[in-house]
């Protein structure tokens, strides 16, 4: 497939799911428990008049794909609605709070993949006491609960040491990376140790082939070998893994930032749910998709750049 067939039928696909997931987005006020009005004027006695209001306000006496579309529509056009709690636009909330959020998954990512590479590397080339330490550690780390790891990093490393501040994202680039560092570190923690499984499987795996042994059988270096045949063929799994590794912090940021008091997308989307406010919700969780759906895109594309004889939007493991 060429470049240009295999980006049109992703955009198209990428419009496609995107357009589907704003419906099921918009429609989580209407299928939640409850009238969409009862959450707009929430517990307070309201007269006729203030529920006119707020039903003209809101379009709420309009049918429901029309108040769909409208939404939509706004959405094409950066405006994701104003919140019912805080009497803000919706977009400007966003905007105050995805470079926290962005900064913190980026960060976990740097981390799991040098670490999880490195240690699954170190797993698979020394058989033995190294092996058995890491997949001993990593077993121990898949099964941590960020938000125990959370906490014993807050305690012995921030209160007690006062190595790292207890909360808040920070200002500044130093600043910022010393905030996000016990977040990040409690992001990435089970995901460098998954990624380090996966790794040490697929090198163990391609050290075994046949073109392996071929190569080393006409002279050729060991480091020579292991980077050309072994750890190019290995990193198909290993990206993979870490492009829907990468899906998976977005949605664990919502944990570390509610445990890390960070001003992130997830504390704000754990506010929203928590207030009922659907309009932030509704447009955080658009947001959240379709930065996925980026990955998946970006992780197909890497396929190709690491292996040019995939084609683009095949299958790497087939």
């Amino acid at each position: 497939m060429g470049v240009g067939a295999f980006l049109v039928r992703r955009l198209v696909g990428f419009v496609l799911t995107l357009f589907i997931a704003s419906f099921a987005v918009f429609s989580l006020m209407y299928i939640a428990p409850g009238s969409p009005l009862s959450f707009v004027l929430g517990p307070r006695t309201t007269s006729p008049a203030q529920i006119a209001a707020v039903k003209a306000r809101y379009h709420f006496d309009d049918p429901f794909l029309v108040r769909y579309w409208d939404w939509l529509i706004g959405v094409l056009h950066g405006d994701f609605g104003r919140s019912i709690v805080l009497n803000q636009n919706v977009a400007d909330l966003i905007t105050a709070r995805i470079t926290t959020t962005t900064l913190l998954v980026a960060y976990a990512t740097v981390l799991f993949v040098v670490v999880g590479v490195a240690l699954g590397i170190s797993s698979a080339l020394r058989p033995g006491v190294v092996d058995g330490s890491i997949t001993v550690v990593a077993t121990l780390a898949i099964a941590t609960p960020a938000f125990v790891l959370g906490t014993v990093l807050i305690t012995s490393l921030a209160v007690n040491l006062g190595w790292f501040p207890v909360f808040g994202a920070g200002t500044g680039v130093a600043g910022r990376l010393v905030h996000l560092t016990l977040p990040a570190v409690t992001l990435a923690f089970a995901s460098a140790a998954y990624l380090a499984r996966i790794t040490r499987s697929a090198v163990l795996d391609e050290l075994g082939r046949e073109h392996v042994e071929t190569a080393r059988s006409r002279g050729l270096s060991e480091q020579t070998v292991f980077r050309r045949h072994v750890l190019r063929n290995a990193l198909i799994p290993i990206v993979t893994v870490t492009g829907l590794t990468i899906g998976a912090l977005i949605a664990g940021a919502v944990i570390v930032e509610t445990i890390f008091a960070l001003d992130g997308l997830g504390s704000l989307l754990v506010e929203a749910i928590l207030k009922k406010d659907f309009p932030i919700v509704q447009g955080v969780v658009l947001i959240l998709v379709a930065a996925f759906m980026v990955i998946n895109l970006v992780t197909d594309v890497m396929y190709t750049l690491i292996d040019p004889r995939l084609e683009l939007g095949a299958d790497p493991n087939t």
